[in-house]
């Protein structure tokens, strides 16, 4: 056949770090810190909940339900919605519940960008947002996170990534349909503070932008940080599609459910490209989904509520493994929020000397070395930037750490073994 098989919207957007690096876990890895999925069970309300559906009465939980979400979570998620932004939402057309927050983003960039548009991209980025805009027809324009160490010699955080509010606002033009948030961020664990939001939000209002706000990790914030939620900034409600997760939100990523919310006027042009792809989502894990979020709702910010206490297990891991990073002498970025945490490797250059003449950004060897002589999976961070900007962030890898104790003792063991030898050598 003498024509191209594949479509030319899928031209430059077939590779995909996780293929390759997923494959280097499972060859090499005695411990993967590399994707971000928690390996400790999700809580026995949820896994009890789903039981019920499973084996209870109610047969028809195993048929097809609405298709632009189950009637019980569309409702329980507008209920706790709106508490969370303050106003009153439709469960019927404010909130519609997607397969993940994937497929919710893929809808977000189908039904609101069109060919010529400009989509604004804040990063590092979660690697998706780059050829689901392109796929729409859309052109993504970047805007990097710089960072600004610390000069008291203390470790970085994520708050010190910061926007430079003339470069963010030089990307702003007659050509900008979207700007994409991600809050907290994935890679970096940056969460967004309310002064960066505005600046953000007041850009938006000002250019007549749409915001995707992606804000699967909304629950997981340390330290005593805020979430805050753009949607509920003066002028933002009617531009904003907000994605979530039950994966991040209840450690069930291979369930599949998430959901959107916002306006009616945007959530409406969601709605044809769901009923025109997926159409429907499993009823099963949408009805557990929304007995575990009735338990939340009835335990909003209490001590025994899972969104407390999650994020108050996850900061202790987090501090557990900032530890054995430093102590080896790689510099942890302390992230605000997410599974992830971020480390400088710059001080292994001696481990893995640059080589000036590899096309393999330095971030990308040094990871597939580690796997392969320390048994210890990461992820490139450069993979989360575009081509123009990659090559000043090879410094840098990415670890997961939403895993169980035993998890990351063992990638202290490595660490601190891979130390004696750095020691002894």
């Amino acid at each position: 056949m003498s024509r191209p098989l594949q479509a030319r919207r899928l031209e430059g957007i077939d590779k995909n770090i996780w293929v390759e690096f997923v494959k280097l876990a499972a060859t090499y890895s005695k411990v993967n810190l590399g994707q971000g999925f928690p390996d400790f069970p999700a809580p026995d309300f949820l896994t009890e909940a789903l039981t019920r559906a499973l084996g209870g009465g109610n047969h028809m939980l195993h048929q097809y339900t609405r298709a632009f979400g189950h009637p019980a979570l569309v409702k329980v998620l507008a209920q706790f919605f709106e508490k969370l932004l303050g106003r009153d939402l439709d469960p019927m057309t404010n909130v519609m519940v997607t397969v993940g927050a994937y497929q919710a983003l893929f809808c977000c960039f189908q039904a609101l960008v069109d060919e010529g548009d400009e989509v604004i991209i804040i990063e590092p980025f979660f690697d998706c947002y780059e050829p689901m805009v392109k796929m729409a027809g859309g052109t993504p324009v970047f805007v990097p996170l710089r960072p600004n160490p610390p000069k008291d010699g203390k470790l970085m955080s994520s708050a010190d990534w910061q926007l430079d509010p003339a470069e963010l606002a030089s990307k702003f033009n007659e050509r900008t349909k979207a700007i994409v948030l991600n809050s907290p961020n994935n890679p970096l664990g940056k969460v967004f503070s309310r002064e960066e939001l505005g600046l953000i939000a007041e850009l938006c209002v000002k250019h007549d932008v749409l915001c995707i706000s992606d804000e699967v990790y909304e629950w997981l914030v340390y330290d005593g940080k805020q979430h805050i939620r753009i949607a509920s900034l003066q002028g933002m409600w009617d531009r904003t599609v907000i994605v979530g997760s039950a994966g991040k939100t209840f450690s069930a990523t291979g369930w599949k459910v998430g959901w959107v919310v916002g306006p009616d006027r945007l959530l409406q042009h969601l709605r044809t490209v769901h009923q025109n792809s997926v159409y429907h989502c499993a009823t099963i894990a949408q009805e557990a989904v929304a007995q575990g979020f009735q338990r939340e709702l009835t335990l909003y910010g209490k001590p025994e509520s899972y969104f407390v206490q999650l994020p108050k297990e996850l900061q202790q891991k987090r501090d557990w493994l900032v530890q054995s990073l430093d102590d080896l002498g790689m510099k942890p970025i302390i992230p605000e929020g997410t599974y992830f945490l971020v480390a400088d490797i710059s001080p292994f250059k001696s481990d893995v000397p640059d080589a000036p003449d590899s096309d393999e950004p330095y971030d990308y060897r040094f990871t597939k070395w580690m796997v392969k002589n320390k048994g210890l999976a990461a992820i490139p961070l450069s993979a989360f930037y575009s081509e123009a900007h990659k090559n000043n962030y090879t410094n840098f890898i990415r670890f997961c750490f939403a895993k169980e104790e035993a998890t990351l003792k063992a990638a202290n063991d490595i660490l601190q073994k891979w130390k004696q030898e750095k020691t002894s050598s």
